[in-house]
């Protein structure tokens, strides 16, 4: 399978390089020119539990020049998702598929207006990827699932062939009947702690012994539930409090949410595709969400600050 990764990071490497080491061919796109001549010149460098070893894969740090692909993983941050696909056309053919296995809810959306609905198929991924340096990485990949699935929640055989191709390749793929629920699932977690960990900067060992905290949180997903509800999504959780007790499950208490981590490097953050996605569905669709919208409201003003 051809397939290029639109946003080769950390996790873009993670799967990509292990796509390209099962023999696919894989275009790494990435804008740090510094990982991409790494890439180009040595090769990707991936450490895992048996060490390290070394994955010959093509590095670019942009689609300028590239063909029709049959498959393109949109890995790039939510804000960034719909500058980095319209500067990545090209790579859409009749028949390319163009998954997201993005954080959050709204990608596939956005990228459905760019190359057409009928292309896009939606993910979420639990492999993880850490950038020690340019080229070289931390694949977490033994054991970490990923789900894919149709917008309509088809089962079609592309969606079949896909997950084959990651599973021959040592990446656990299922392919889902209801990925928007998998989804909203993920997302409820999000929900739950991003912002409040942000907010108060607070690590989950002290976030979690604050009982004020937690009625926020319940309160945000509860909402979160009303407006998946109102939209038809099948969701696995029927009691607002388990997302927020599933966040912290099996995590140290010196743990960070990707929010906070985002704000502490001086970055803006996924606010808009996590709580700010339930408040504007919940618009749409006639929810009151005032506990996300306080959320939104209070990120944002923190990112307001940051420099510039």
């Amino acid at each position: 399978m051809n397939i290029a990764v639109l946003g080769a990071g950390a996790l873009g490497c993670a799967i990509g390089g292990t796509l390209a080491e099962a023999g696919h061919e894989v275009l790494l796109i990435n804008r740090n020119a510094a990982h991409v001549q790494a890439i180009n010149t040595h090769g990707l460098v991936m450490r895992g539990p048996q060490g390290e070893r070394t994955v010959r894969a093509r590095a670019a740090i942009s689609a300028e020049g590239q063909s029709p692909v049959d498959l393109v993983i949109v890995l790039v941050k939510s804000f960034h998702t719909a500058s980095a696909m319209q500067a990545a056309t090209q790579l859409v053919g009749p028949d390319t598929v163009v998954l997201s296995l993005q954080n959050g809810l709204g990608h596939e959306d956005i990228l459905a207006d760019i190359v057409g609905r009928s292309h896009v198929l939606a993910g979420k991924t639990y492999v993880g990827g850490v950038m020690l340096a340019p080229g070289r990485i931390i694949a977490g990949t033994a054991g970490k699932e990923t789900l894919i699935g149709e917008l309509d929640g088809t089962v079609s055989p592309r969606a079949q062939r896909i997950a084959k191709a990651f599973n021959q390749a040592g990446l656990p793929t299922t392919v889902s009947d209801n990925i928007m629920g998998t989804m909203w699932d993920k997302l409820l977690i999000n929900v739950a702690t991003g912002a409040l960990s942000s907010i108060t900067r607070l690590t989950y060992g002290a976030l979690y012994k604050i009982a004020e905290v937690e009625a926020t949180a319940v309160a945000a997903v509860q909402e979160a539930m009303c407006v998946a509800h109102a939209s038809g999504v099948r969701l696995s959780y029927t009691d607002p409090k388990a997302p927020w007790l599933k966040a912290a499950a099996g995590l140290p208490d010196d743990f960070k949410t990707s929010m906070l981590q985002s704000l502490e490097k001086g970055s803006v953050t996924e606010i808009d595709f996590i709580n700010g996605a339930v408040v504007r569905l919940g618009q749409r669709l006639g929810v009151p969400t005032p506990v996300n919208a306080t959320l939104v409201a209070c990120i944002k003003g923190i990112e307001s600050a940051l420099p510039h």
